[in-house]
């Protein structure tokens, strides 16, 4: 596989249609022209684009139709004027992407309809960034209901495609950073981001991928979306840094961070490097094929707002008795924190990732290439302790309540007797029953794991 660069741009119209206007629109224009020079420089065969502006909801879209002829008029900003636009799709590319993807387990197909409206995010960036149509492209769809699972293998997919057809591509996603709009008119002289508050996410994202740190922001782009109301959840960031093959070894260059009707526009490149340019922090789950609609089996729900997806977590039980504890660490499976049977809550394991950052207190176990890394098991078992109390405070009980434990640990010899006294700080008085098990490895790159059963002594409702 050989993807040349990477980009993360905007895609709203205005750098296209109106960058005198505003400052910041005529900055972010120039950027992008810069951006064009640089791509016209390198010997590419296709510039493989996703954009969260074209959204799908039954699967996954890949444009097909080799030579789409169109005028278009955006919905929101139609006051802007005309796009017209021709462009160079490799549809022979399109329909290996899709096969790629149906393999992956993913539900996808091809359009190719004369007519069939080619979405405001993809005829900016291109005509932008090719305008000349030297370089064929490829455009593939946004899925509104796609979780990270699925949106990761749909990145895989198309890094299968690429590797079959023996392509030297430019991976292009077409996204803003925070997504808040104005929703009242403003002078464009005077546009800026829509809160302080998404200024100071999007200055730390764009501080990360300056260090070539894609997959680190990949791993932290659901933190992101829910503080910064990230564009559908910061989708086109999975996809991409799956595309581009999940790590760090990147040289990042911010061109430009400007604001587009509040919204946080920034023009990013990524350029392959032999080096990393920083730690993996493995806490998310990985997938490799698609099996079933992750938010249904994990009981997450979204929420819709301005366009763009915020997963939302409750800690009400659901009919089946299961428990997802909003602010407990996010399961890295398909399973809830706890499910109540009757009077007693089976918890499921728990490690000690720091709820919300997915930190793990003590240091990880092993770098990215599975290298033994020195860590504190003290630090890491009180951890668990600490989330073990979130989880059966939210469904009713506390940790005085528990009956029964199964420890997991990596390395018996070493860890436990400092595990052992951390342990007894808290469940000595208490007098639950435990067993202790040495195991290879577990999910994440941590040292300890509780599985719980405790009384359930109050009913939630």
């Amino acid at each position: 596989m050989s993807i040349v660069r990477g980009y993360i741009v905007p895609g709203r119209p205005h750098p296209l249609l109106a960058p005198e206007k505003s400052p910041a629109w005529q900055s972010l224009r120039n950027a992008y022209d810069e951006v064009g020079r640089e791509i016209a420089q390198l010997d590419a065969d296709l510039m493989l684009i996703y954009s969260t502006q074209w959204i799908s909801i039954i699967g996954h879209q890949m444009q097909a139709d080799p030579k789409p002829v169109w005028t278009l008029v955006d919905s929101e900003w139609h006051e802007l004027g005309e796009m017209p636009y021709e462009f160079n799709i490799d549809a022979p590319f399109a329909q290996a992407y899709c096969k790629a993807a149906q393999a992956r387990g993913l539900h996808a197909r091809t359009v190719a309809y004369h007519g069939f409206p080619i979405d405001t995010g993809s005829v900016v960036a291109l005509k932008l960034l090719n305008p000349d149509n030297r370089i064929p492209s490829g455009i593939v769809s946004c899925n509104m209901y796609a979780d990270r699972g699925e949106t990761l293998v749909l990145g895989k997919a198309a890094a299968d495609a690429v590797r079959d057809s023996n392509k030297r591509v430019i991976a292009v996603a077409v996204t803003a950073l925070s997504n808040r709009m104005f929703t009242q008119e403003i002078d464009p002289k005077e546009d800026h981001i829509s809160s302080e508050k998404d200024d100071e996410w999007n200055r730390k994202i764009l501080e990360i991928l300056e260090h070539g740190r894609l997959e680190d922001v990949s791993q932290h782009a659901r933190d992101f979306a829910a503080q910064a109301n990230g564009d559908q959840r910061m989708k086109a960031i999975w996809w991409l840094a799956a595309l581009m093959g999940q790590n760090n070894r990147y040289e990042g260059r911010v061109f430009d961070y400007q604001p587009i009707w509040g919204t946080g526009a920034a023009i990013v490149g990524l350029t392959p490097a032999e080096r990393a340019s920083g730690d993996l922090e493995f806490d998310e789950e990985d997938v490799e094929v698609y099996t079933g609609d992750r938010n249904v089996l994990s009981g997450a729900g979204t929420v819709a707002d301005e366009g763009s997806e915020v997963e939302t977590s409750s800690t009400e039980p659901s009919i089946d008795g299961a428990i997802h504890a909003e602010k407990a660490p996010r399961p890295v499976g398909a399973f809830p924190h706890a499910r109540r049977v009757g009077d007693l809550l089976f918890l499921s394991g728990m490690g000690p990732r720091t709820p919300g950052t997915d930190e793990i207190p003590g240091g990880p176990v092993r770098d990215e290439n599975g290298k033994p890394l020195d860590y504190d098991v003290e630090a890491q078992t009180r951890a668990v302790i600490a989330n073990l109390r979130t989880v059966l405070e939210s469904a009713g009980s506390s940790l005085n309540d528990v009956l029964d434990i199964t420890c997991f640990l990596i390395d018996m010899k070493r860890d436990f007797p400092k595990f052992n006294a951390v342990y007894a700080e808290t469940f000595g008085p208490i007098g639950a029953t435990r067993t202790t098990i040495e195991v290879e490895s577990l999910p994440t790159p941590i040292a300890v794991e509780f599985k719980v059963i405790a009384a359930a002594r109050q009913n939630v409702s």
